[in-house]
């Protein structure tokens, strides 16, 4: 079978920047506040005319430009977002059509913060079967339309972006580069403590459900803090062992970023030094299936992932998701 490699990263992020500064005009909360609680200084937000599949399109025509192909080319796309422009039509229809990628098909893949690792996870596999040779896999999330900004202890955490990675083929000489393994997990006895109550099945959209302001993100913070530095921890030993890797092979480990101290928890447990660990959490707060990619780009913009290093990716999401993945990239 084929092995998938990474080929081509893009990510985009609204011009807009909400500091803590601005949001201590907006609810009882201080820079200091927030700073040591979550490691957040600025998040990006997008503007009105901007929605999730707007992000979702430039991050992939970065993307594209970056590895120098037409989007006709792409024969999938996968969209992983928390935040799609509609139930219905998919996220994945609209980039489509935005992309003028004639020919190709697609769908939306939810798992909140763990979305895009369970994309690219996905991706890996179809392109390992051979059913393809270039896929997209977008993480995009316009968080900013779900949060309640009169709760300080969900709408300080969050922000917008979007990121995407392009899947395809390694070559014979790549000798060991791309997607080595993958480890996941669910726990749905968790899905009480993050979640949005409203606009699904169980609880439409009626006067009552947005008075009592259900449409807009849940979150009990203690239960989720234990579980996510506990599973993120594991799920990484694990992955690890059964590949006959050691904390030492990792180059550096690029983790979800939804709070510094879940992820220096975390790393900690591991044993894997702060200096191999990427956190970019401080500039774009949490923004969900898009972390991912923007954490990657800036760690080879900082020149901690290059060709050949061995990345250890690690997530923990609302439901519960869990999910850790080795790679050894690729450019």
């Amino acid at each position: 079978m084929a092995k998938a490699k990474i080929t081509a990263l893009g990510c985009y992020t609204p011009p807009r920047v909400l500091t803590n500064q601005d949001l201590e005009k907006m609810v009882e909360t201080s820079d200091q506040w927030i700073m040591e609680r979550t490691g957040i200084r600025e998040r990006h937000i997008a503007g009105p005319e901007m929605a999730t599949s707007d992000m979702a399109i430039a991050a992939a025509k970065c993307a594209l430009a970056m590895r120098g192909i037409e989007a006709t080319e792409v024969e999938a796309i996968l969209v992983c977002t928390v935040t799609p422009d509609h139930m219905f039509p998919s996220t994945a229809c609209l980039v489509q059509n935005g992309l003028g990628a004639r020919g190709a098909w697609g769908f939306d893949l939810i798992a909140a913060c763990s979305g895009f690792l369970y994309g690219l996870t996905i991706g890996a596999h179809m392109v390992a079967a051979g059913a393809h040779k270039k896929i997209l896999v977008i993480g995009s999330d316009t968080m900013s339309r779900i949060i309640d900004y009169t709760d300080r202890a969900t709408c300080v955490l969050f922000g917008d972006g979007a990121g995407a990675m392009l899947l395809e083929p390694a070559d014979e000489g790549d000798d060991g580069l791309g997607f080595i393994d993958f480890l996941g997990e669910v726990d749905g006895s968790g899905g009480q403590f993050l979640r949005q109550p409203a606009g699904g099945s169980r609880l439409p959209a009626s006067h009552e459900t947005v008075d009592q302001r259900l449409h807009f993100v849940h979150q009990e913070g203690g239960p989720v803090f234990k579980y996510a530095s506990r599973k993120m921890f594991e799920v990484c030993r694990d992955l690890l062992a059964r590949n006959d890797f050691s904390v030492d092979d990792v180059a550096i480990m690029i983790p979800h970023q939804a709070n510094k101290r879940i992820i220096s928890a975390a790393a900690d447990r591991l044993g894997i030094p702060e200096a191999r660990v990427m956190v970019n959490i401080d500039r774009y707060g949490n923004t969900t299936a898009g972390t991912l990619p923007l954490a990657t780009r800036d760690a080879i913009a900082e020149g901690r992932l290059k060709k050949g290093d061995l990345v250890l990716f690690a997530v923990v999401g609302a439901g519960y998701t869990v999910g850790a993945s080795l790679w050894r990239w690729a450019y």
